[in-house]
């Protein structure tokens, strides 16, 4: 369905400089490169040049197919921090493919579920592990759900994955593997390997060890006596009938049809077969596996297809700089993340330079937190005074080019450093200090500061709480302290934020601190015990300046240092 909101962006887009509308100019190159002939070509590039986008879909029928979208889950497993990356960024680049044609050429989204793939690993984290075992090597999709709600492990974990792109506002066409293999959509990709059998292993068997190469087949037999997947040598092939001989599992040598779900393709083959079959044009991958869709593109060649466009992006990495393992428990999950951050921000993070490696570890939260709420902020002054979409804006790309009109009136920082003077519990407590500094502020009207203020709650309780370590002034910090307690008393009722802050600012350079981030370090350490903290002046506005100077006089009585 067409979006207003996407109507008289092209230029805008043309001009562009974010990742995603890059990716989606060389999409809508690669669009108009493979479906229009050199004439065609031009004219396309002419009317699109001129705004007239619809009239180039109208004149010209190939335009009018989606351009397809692609990104994989491993139905072996539970969704994870890796399935949202994989969804949220090709969107992004969707979303941007839209506005740059003003929605006229149509998209489509395809999570593909890998569920007729071999249950190799019985996962950690599964109940009836032992039926599983007995279950092994057979397609996911036929092996018994050890949750005992669904007809297999394949299809619970597949319910698994729609809820939860479901529940973040995933707009996408959900296929299984082992429905697209057995409906027969596979059936004439399946019979051009078989047919280009040579031309397939030519491509395959340099990358593969010498052992691996004496039986290897892109056909992977699922066994009709065990119903396993086997990794069988093909022996041979019958080109008229459609099958192939191989050996099951006790010896027997056995045909099957290539085509229907009697086999199953080899990976790399498998992720050619795809996009030559559903036509896909675009699907972003890690950098581990570069080499993989190189050669997943030279099949797709041989097959008469083209490999998508695929920028690849870099892994996550722990806090200890090593790369994140689903076996070695390492990182962030999703549960963890959304326990103490928004999806927002979890968005935000992933949309944040993709080619860069980045630590996934719970120190980045905060961070990524209050610069997603800064970039929707500067989205709506920028909204507000020229009345156009700033669709540079990185908020533009998380909210799928519909930000809210309203952020936070309270950074995250700032509330975390409130939770920890105050030693809040609850957000009835934390919501006393913000009403007062917000007046007429409640969680019903501001619903995006109440889910920040509980997840600040969490953050606090987990992580800043059992790290804070307080110290004793020295003789320098203590005067200085002193001097500011005196100018916060002669504040007038109600000084501001900026108010307070000059006086702060004031108190430092008259001690003689240099650089003066020492001053506001010692403030943090002494009053809050940790090295880092919010802007001084706004803390002191919402907890209170009375507060704030009982804080500073319980400090220099040396009352916190030794709580």
């Amino acid at each position: 369905m067409s979006s207003p909101m996407l109507q008289g962006l092209s230029h805008q887009a043309r001009e562009a400089k974010s990742w995603p509308f890059e990716q989606a100019r060389l999409l809508l190159e690669r669009v108009l490169r493979l479906r229009l002939d050199d004439a065609e070509r031009d004219l396309a590039a002419t009317l699109i040049t001129a705004g007239k986008i619809d009239e180039a879909v109208r004149t010209l029928p190939a335009l009018r197919e989606p351009a397809v979208f692609q990104c994989g889950y491993g139905a072996s497993g539970l969704p994870h921090m890796g399935t949202f990356g994989e969804a949220a960024r090709p969107t992004m680049v969707r979303n941007a493919f839209r506005a740059l044609t003003e929605d006229a050429i149509p998209t489509q989204l395809i999570v593909f579920s890998d569920d007729m793939d071999g249950l190799r690993k019985i996962p950690d984290n599964v109940p009836n592990r032992e039926m599983l075992e007995e279950d092994r090597d057979k397609p996911v999709t036929s092996v018994r759900d050890p949750f005992g709600e669904h007809e297999s492990f394949g299809a619970h974990n597949n319910a698994r994955l729609r809820a939860f792109l479901d529940g973040f506002g995933f707009d996408y066409t959900f296929m299984s593997s082992t429905e697209t293999y057995r409906s027969g959509r596979f059936d004439a990709v399946l019979l051009r390997i078989l047919e280009r059998f040579d031309q397939v292993m030519a491509i395959m068997l340099p990358t593969l060890g010498e052992e691996r190469q004496a039986t290897y087949s892109p056909f992977l037999p699922i066994s009709p006596t065990s119903g396993r997947v086997l990794q069988a040598p093909t022996l041979e092939r019958d080109l008229d009938k459609g099958t192939i001989i191989f050996p099951d599992e006790d010896g027997t040598l056995t045909e099957v049809p290539v085509t229907s779900g009697h086999v199953k393709l080899q990976w790399r083959p498998d992720w050619a077969a795809r996009w030559t079959a559903l036509k896909v044009d675009f699907e972003m991958s890690g950098k581990d596996l570069v080499d993989s869709f190189r050669v997943s593109k030279r099949i797709a060649k041989a097959l008469g297809g083209e490999g998508p466009e695929t920028p690849h992006f870099e892994l996550f990495m722990d806090e200890n700089n090593q790369k994140i393992s689903k076996s070695k428990g390492n990182g962030l999950t999703m549960e963890e993340w959304l326990r103490y951050g928004t999806p927002e921000s979890l968005a935000y993070y992933m949309y944040q330079s993709p080619k860069s490696a980045k630590r996934l570890y719970f120190d980045v939260i905060p961070k990524a937190t209050d610069e997603y709420l800064s970039h929707l902020d500067a989205f709506n002054r920028a909204r507000g005074e020229t009345n156009a979409p700033a669709i540079d804006n990185p908020a533009w790309h998380v909210h799928r080019s519909a930000p809210p009109e309203k952020g936070s009136p309270v950074s995250f920082s700032l509330l975390l450093n409130l939770v920890s003077a105050a030693d809040a519990s609850t957000k009835d407590i934390l919501w006393a200090f913000l009403e007062r500094y917000l007046p007429g502020a409640t969680p019903a009207s501001e619903p995006l500061l109440d889910q920040l203020v509980g997840y600040a709650i969490h953050y606090y309780e987990d992580f800043v709480k059992p790290a804070k370590r307080f110290r004793e002034p020295d003789a320098r910090e203590r005067a200085a302290m002193e001097d500011l307690v005196a100018r916060l008393e002669a504040l007038p009722a109600g000084a501001d934020a900026e108010s307070i802050q000059n006086e702060v600012f004031e108190v430092g350079k008259a001690a003689g601190f240099e650089p003066l981030r020492a001053w506001f370090s010692a403030l943090y350490e002494v009053l809050l015990g940790q090295s880092q903290g919010p802007r001084f002046g706004s803390f002191v506005a919402i907890f209170g300046v009375q507060r704030t100077i009982d804080l500073i006089n319980r400090a220099l009585a040396g009352e916190l240092a030794t709580a």
